[in-house]
C-alpha cells in the first residue's frame, strides 16, 4: 500500500498477537504480511462465468477477471431467466454463483424488477395478478440464492418506467397502475422479507434531479434503501471530473451508501451525441483502437481515484469485462481475444498495487505484538494460521505460528 495515494478513510489498523502452538508469544520475530482481500467492492459484470451449450472456453478471461476483481454482477433479467413460466434457469445461475463465491467474490443479482427484458408471458394476466407474480418472483430468487447472492438491484430505471413507450410490458403497466413510489415500496418490502440481512439497491441511469426527487418520495414513504445505484454508460464520452463530483454531491446528501453499478468507458470511436437512446446505435463492428485504449485507461484511472476517494462510495462496477458485449462496443478491460488493455493494467496497478499490501516485512515485539496497517480488508501473515481483518475500528486479533 502507498499511504501517499491511499485515502485515509480507506485504511485501518489492527493489533495482532502472534503466539506459538503452546500459547506463548512469538516475540521479536519477523513475518511477511500479505493482503488477501479488499473491503471495498471492485466489480464487473460476471456474465462470462455462465455456461451455455456450445460455448467456447473462457477460462483465460475468467482468470484475468478473478485476478483483478472481488465483486460480480450476474444477470436475472426475467424474460431470459424464465422465458417460459415456471422454468427458471436456476441451475445455470447457481453454478456460476458458486464458482465465483469459491473465489471469494461478492455477488449481486441484476435486476428483480425492470420494464425491459421483461417476461412476455406476464402480459396474459391482469395487473393484480402481475403484481402478485412480480412479488413472488422476488421472494423466489432472493430466498433461493440467500447466502450465495445477498446483493440485489431490486428495481431498475424507475424514473422512466411509467412513461416508457417503446413497447408494452407488464412492469410499466404496474407502474402506471400503482404509481412509482408504491411499486418501489412493494418490491423492496418483498426483498427485505425474503432476506432481512440482504443489501438492496434502487438503480438508475437518470442522474438528473428527477432521480433525486424519486428517492426523496420513496424515503418519505418509508422505503429503506441499502444503497443508491448510479449507472454511467459513457458510450458518448467520459463524464469528466466536474460531472462526477456533481453527481457525488447531489446523491451523497442522502447519507446512503452509493454504488456505481454499471460503468462503461469506450476504447474506440465515441457514439454520436445525437443518439438519445443508446440502444438505437446498432453497428456490425465497433473496433478498439490504440488511441482509444490509452484514452480509456486514463479515464478509468481518474474515475477510480475520484470514486475511491469519496467515503459514500462502497462499490464500482465496470459493466462489460470484455469487448463486444452490450451494443458490440469496445467497452471491456480485455479485448474479444482476451488481450489485457491498458485500462486493465492501470486498474490492476491501483487495486493490487497502490491500494494493496504484498510482501511487507513486519516484526513482533517482546510480547508477540505487531500493529498491522493497510487498506481495509483481510490479511494473512506468512507462517501463521489465521486471517486478520483491518477495519475502521482498531481491533486486536490473535494468530498462531504454524
Amino acid at each position: 500500500m502507498n499511504p501517499a495515494t491511499t485515502p485515509a478513510h480507506r485504511t485501518g489498523e489492527s493489533l495482532v498477537r502472534v503466539i506459538d502452538k503452546n500459547g506463548k508469544p512469538a516475540g521479536n520475530k519477523e513475518f511477511v504480511l500479505n493482503q488477501k482481500s479488499h473491503e471495498f467492492l471492485f466489480g464487473s459484470g460476471a456474465f462470462d462465468f455462465l455456461e451455455f451449450p456450445g460455448m467456447p472456453s473462457r477460462e483465460a478471461r475468467r482468470e484475468k477477471w478473478l485476478a483483478l476483481l472481488n465483486y460480480g454482477t450476474l444477470p436475472f433479467y426475467w424474460g431470459r431467466y424464465e422465458p417460459q413460466e415456471g422454468h427458471p434457469e436456476f441451475e445455470n445461475r447457481m453454478d456460476a454463483a458458486k464458482r465465483l463465491r469459491a473465489n471469494n467474490v461478492t455477488l449481486k443479482g441484476h435486476p428483480l424488477c425492470w420494464h425491459t427484458v421483461c417476461a412476455d408471458w406476464l402480459m396474459d394476466y391482469p395487473d393484480e395478478v402481475i403484481m402478485d407474480k412480480q412479488l413472488a418472483r422476488i421472494n423466489r430468487e432472493v430466498t433461493a440464492f440467500k447466502g450465495v447472492i445477498d446483493f440485489w438491484d431490486v428495481i431498475n430505471e424507475v424514473v422512466i418506467m411509467p412513461v416508457f413507450d417503446k413497447y408494452d410490458n407488464a412492469v410499466t403497466r404496474l407502474c402506471k397502475r400503482y404509481g412509482r413510489v408504491e411499486l418501489v415500496k412493494e418490491v423492496f418490502a418483498a426483498a427485505k422479507a425474503a432476506n432481512p440481512g440482504g443489501t438492496f439497491l434502487i438503480n438508475d441511469f437518470n442522474v438528473s434531479p428527477k432521480y433525486e426527487e424519486l428517492i426523496e418520495e420513496c424515503l418519505e414513504a418509508g422505503v429503506e434503501f441499502s444503497a443508491i445505484g448510479i449507472q454511467s454508460h459513457q458510450h458518448q464520452g467520459y463524464w469528466g471530473e466536474e460531472k462526477l463530483r456533481d453527481v457525488l454531491k447531489r446523491f451523497g446528501r442522502f447519507g446512503i451508501p452509493i454504488h456505481f453499478t454499471e460503468n462503461t468507458l469506450i476504447s474506440g470511436e465515441i457514439m454520436p451525441a445525437y443518439i438519445e437512446d443508446l440502444n438505437d446505435w446498432q453497428v456490425d463492428e465497433w473496433p478498439t483502437t490504440p488511441e482509444g485504449e490509452e484514452r480509456q485507461a486514463n479515464e478509468w484511472e481518474e474515475m477510480y481515484r475520484i470514486l475511491f476517494a469519496d467515503p459514500n462510495i462502497k462499490a464500482i462496477t465496470g459493466w462489460d469485462f470484455a469487448d463486444g458485449a452490450w451494443l458490440n462496443a469496445p467497452s471491456g478491460l480485455v479485448t474479444v481475444d482476451d488481450r489485457c488493455k491498458p485500462a486493465y493494467d492501470r486498474l490492476y496497478s491501483l487495486v493490487k498495487g497502490e491500494w494493496w499490501t504484498k510482501g511487507e516485512v513486519i516484526r513482533t515485539n517482546d510480547d508477540g505484538l505487531v500493529s498491522i496497517k493497510g487498506t481495509k480488508g483481510t490479511y494473512v501473515i506468512e507462517g501463521t494460521e489465521g486471517v486478520i481483518t483491518v477495519s475502521s475500528e482498531p481491533s486486536e486479533a490473535t494468530v498462531t505460528v504454524s
